[in-house]
């Protein structure tokens, strides 16, 4: 006698200190494909596991920015590879809803970028005066919504290149691949709290995460402008820096990838040193 099996539905945890923990509100939700089957349980992220996430993101911040540039190059590397291990389940993932490149590109520029946007100022004094790029601190970021990997990771990869630690919301829709690409980063020698990755609903989330007072910058990259105006109103309250990525393609390779990512998350301080000035002391045969 034939029976029919009973599929079970994997669940699928968030990304919180490096630590997969279900989310605090113990709600969850089950997003379906276009045929209308369901495809997993997924977190339901409340304001409360956003906060645990900012605390271990501001925790990871000191020890992340201070590695060497040479360092974090080799771990989006090593990130890569764990990505391209595990391609065979990406892709099942990706069927279902409907990039390793880009994270070695990223990882090619970690140890470059501050040569290429660094600077000596000419000044009318005896001083040497330099601008360099430092990281903000840490960056909440609305993934893009309309794709599930290439956009989580072309927005998450110049953000930590650059040394800052960040909490991300994945795509509502297409969550799948974000909480795979969480474990990635676990077993990829990425320090606890630099990447925190959650799921849920931007409408429900959004504000917290324009609002928070120990987030240093936010990205979102979604066209909804009643949403942008909110992002703009509610980040005034501590000047973080906002970055709207609205109108880019991530799939296309010219316009999805650029060093100007990493400097859009970066702080420029500038340095002045006091130097002698030899012309002064009248020096001559």
């Amino acid at each position: 006698m034939a029976t029919t099996r009973v599929e079970v539905l994997k669940t699928y945890k968030i990304y919180i200190g490096g630590q997969f923990p279900r989310t605090e509100s113990g709600r969850y939700y089950t997003p379906k494909n276009k045929s209308g089957e369901s495809l997993a349980n997924v977190c339901l992220s409340s304001r409360k596991d956003f906060r645990d996430a900012v605390v271990a993101a501001r925790g990871a911040f000191s020890g992340w920015s201070g590695k060497a540039a040479f360092n974090r190059s080799q771990i989006l590397y090593r990130i890569a590879e764990m990505l391209e291990g595990r391609r065979a389940q990406f892709i099942d993932e990706l069927v279902k809803q409907g990039s390793s490149a880009r994270l070695i590109y990223y990882a090619g520029w970690c140890d470059k970028f501050q040569q290429v946007f660094s600077s000596v100022n000419p000044v009318a004094s005896s001083h040497f005066n330099f601008s360099v790029p430092e990281p903000t601190g840490v960056v909440s970021i609305i993934a893009p919504q309309n794709n599930s990997l290439i956009g989580l990771v072309s927005v998450i990869a110049p953000v930590i290149a650059g040394g800052n630690t960040c909490i991300v919301l994945a795509s509502e829709t297409m969550p799948l691949c974000a909480v795979t690409f969480a474990e990635v980063i676990n077993s990829s020698d990425v320090p606890g709290g630099v990447v925190n990755i959650l799921t849920g609903k931007p409408s429900e989330l959004i504000k917290y995460f324009a609002d928070h007072m120990d987030v240093n910058a936010m990205i979102y990259c979604e066209k909804d402008e009643a949403n942008k105006k909110l992002v703009q109103e509610k980040s005034a309250l501590n000047v973080k820096r906002i970055v709207f990525y609205d109108e880019v393609n991530w799939l296309n390779e010219e316009k999805g990838q650029s060093p100007y990512f990493i400097t859009d998350t970066q702080e420029v301080k500038t340095t002045w040193h006091p130097i002698e000035t030899v012309s002064a002391g009248k020096s001559g045969y």
